[in-house]
């Protein structure tokens, strides 16, 4: 992939980060007219350092929560 592909490809993932790299493939097709393999374009955002992971949701934990937490967690200590 050249320098300009690259560019590009980056241009695009970044304008929006929900597309699927098959939309991404077809983008690029339809809009510079490059031919490129769906592998390819996997390959080339790892490489920019874009991953396929999600934020994990966190609950919020306030004191009552993580003291209720800790009592479960003794009663249930010798659980096997």
């Amino acid at each position: 992939m050249t320098e300009w592909g690259q560019r590009t490809l980056k241009r695009t993932v970044r304008r929006s980060r929900q597309l699927s790299v098959e939309s991404i493939v077809k983008g690029l097709q339809t809009l510079c007219g490059l031919q490129i393999s769906t592998t390819t374009v996997r390959r080339e955002l790892h490489g920019m350092g874009f991953h396929s992971r999600l934020g994990a949701s966190k609950p919020y934990i306030t004191k009552y929560n993580s003291k209720r937490w800790m009592q479960w967690c003794k009663a249930r200590r010798h659980c096997t």
